[in-house]
């Protein structure tokens, strides 16, 4: 499958085990990990971070094959979900750190293109969001109101 804005094919990057089974080195029960995902999640850190976290600090190699479920799915059985999802947050960051750039470089039309492509998987994003009610109907994408994001 090809790349979203772009006819590239590359597949290169790191892969997940193809056994979903628990480690037998992994010295953490589901249990301690659970508790402390939820720790982790009152600290305000996100889903992606709290696997980093527990990976690099824990030695726990994978969440999902301990526990059964991802940590997004643990959180949001605790309620700690954020309001809004990960990759749409991070997505609003990046256009908003390109329109800061674009503030002091009119010219710069390359980050023109950035802005375009950013703004087309935000809104793409939005509709999955809405249409799996993981967003209100009547919620709306305003570039102004993500520059809070970018500082």
């Amino acid at each position: 499958m090809a790349r979203m804005h772009s006819r590239a094919r590359g597949r290169s990057g790191s892969k997940k085990p193809l056994t979903d089974k628990k480690p037998s080195w992994v010295r953490y029960k589901p249990k301690e990990v659970e508790m402390l995902a939820v720790k982790l999640a009152k600290e305000e850190h996100s889903p992606s971070a709290i696997g980093l976290i527990l990976r690099d600090s824990y030695g726990v190699p994978s969440v999902k094959s301990l526990l059964g479920k991802s940590v997004t799915q643990l959180l949001k059985e605790k309620k700690l979900e954020a309001e809004l999802p990960e990759d749409l947050q991070s997505l609003m960051k990046k256009a908003a750190m390109i329109r800061k750039h674009m503030s002091k470089n009119k010219h710069d039309m390359t980050a023109l293109r950035g802005i375009q492509l950013s703004d087309a998987k935000i809104l793409r994003l939005t509709k999955y969001y809405k249409r799996v009610k993981r967003l209100p109907e009547d919620w709306e994408y305003k570039p102004e109101d993500s520059k809070m994001l970018a500082e």
